[in-house]
């Protein structure tokens, strides 16, 4: 017989078997627990089908036709639940822990699988990950102006073993309207949250965990609120590097797109950035003067950063100067003075 597992007990025997998602292919789509493989019940028209029958004539009927959708299928699904299988396991789930997990796990428990499915099925996990970012943590975010290499010290600061949730990655934005600039398509703003969720799975809250300063909106992707809230609240370093500095960094992370691409950004920003501003870094651009076009937006994205600073409790904000743009030197460096602060 399956048995049936809490979204605790269930996550965690998700790390030694392979998950099935047997919703169908435009659920899964549009998100899904992260490592699911998709196996659906029904394709899309027939979910749709099936679920008017349920309405029109009652459970019975609906039933009946699930089985002539899925009846000529069945040898196809039971050959790739076996080849996913670990020790003669798997796990399923559908949307609400209903017929479609149950049917399957019935499916592959008769085939001589050991089946485990998810009490109250993905909407159950959505509300226990979303609650799952209200739990304290000790954040501590990297703030700093535009090109000071916030994201390239956080990294080093996770090789020298530090905790980081890297927002940016798996929103694939960097936050500014340049953010897309090379960067995949975007998950929808459900995935995003169900892979946040699936690195802040792994972290020790009580040891510190650093994430950088962003705003609350990354491209489509939104920061969950009660993660933005304790962001919001969480104690800043806030690094200093010189300007020459931050303009050398931005002309070679963005140096490369083609000219149009970046007068299109630009044009973007126009009315925060200004008519003549604008118009000068549009003309800088066409003439390849990079330094220049990167000196002229920071004109903007100095202040934006500068407001959105200071709207936060001042009393949590340490700073500290950095002389070059070196990621592994500042990594070092910031963890001496996390020490200073923390004492």
């Amino acid at each position: 017989m399956p048995t049936k597992k809490t979204i605790e007990e269930f996550l965690k025997l998700n790390e030694t078997f392979p998950l099935i998602d047997v919703r169908s292919p435009a659920e899964f789509e549009q998100a899904h627990i992260p490592g699911a493989v998709n196996i659906p019940l029904f394709d899309n028209e027939e979910r749709k089908q099936v679920g008017t029958t349920y309405k029109q004539k009652g459970k019975e009927s609906a039933v009946l036709l699930g089985l002539d959708y899925i009846g000529p299928r069945m040898a196809e699904v039971v050959k790739q639940a076996r080849k996913l299988a670990v020790n003669r396991t798997v796990m399923v789930h559908c949307w609400r822990g209903g017929m479609r997990s149950a049917s399957m796990a019935w499916l592959f428990e008769t085939i001589g699988l050991k089946t485990y499915t998810l009490e109250g099925g993905y909407k159950a996990y959505r509300h226990f990950i979303r609650n799952r970012f209200s739990n304290e943590a000790k954040l501590f975010i990297l703030g700093g102006s535009t090109g000071s290499g916030k994201t390239a010290i956080l990294k080093e600061l996770q090789k020298l073993g530090e905790q980081f949730l890297d927002i940016e990655g798996i929103a694939h934005h960097k936050g500014s309207v340049f953010g897309p600039l090379g960067q995949k398509p975007q998950p929808t703003n459900e995935q995003f949250e169900n892979n946040m969720a699936a690195a802040w799975q792994k972290f020790d809250l009580t040891k510190p965990i650093w994430v950088e300063d962003e705003s609350r909106q990354l491209g489509k992707c939104g920061i969950p609120n009660p993660l933005f809230e304790q962001m919001r609240t969480a104690t800043v370093i806030k690094i200093n590097v010189p300007k020459k500095e931050r303009i050398k960094r931005l002309v070679n992370e963005y140096g490369s797109f083609d000219t149009e691409l970046l007068a299109q950004q630009v044009n973007k920003i126009r009315e925060r950035l200004g008519g003549q501003n604008t118009k000068d870094a549009l003309k800088a651009l066409a003439n390849n003067h990079l330094e220049t076009v990167a000196d002229i937006t920071l004109i903007y994205y100095d202040k934006a950063y500068n407001y959105g600073i200071s709207k936060r409790s001042q009393e949590k904000i340490f700073e500290i100067n950095l002389e070059k743009d070196d990621p592994e030197t500042n990594a070092l460096a910031i963890l001496e003075f996390i020490k200073k602060v923390e004492q």
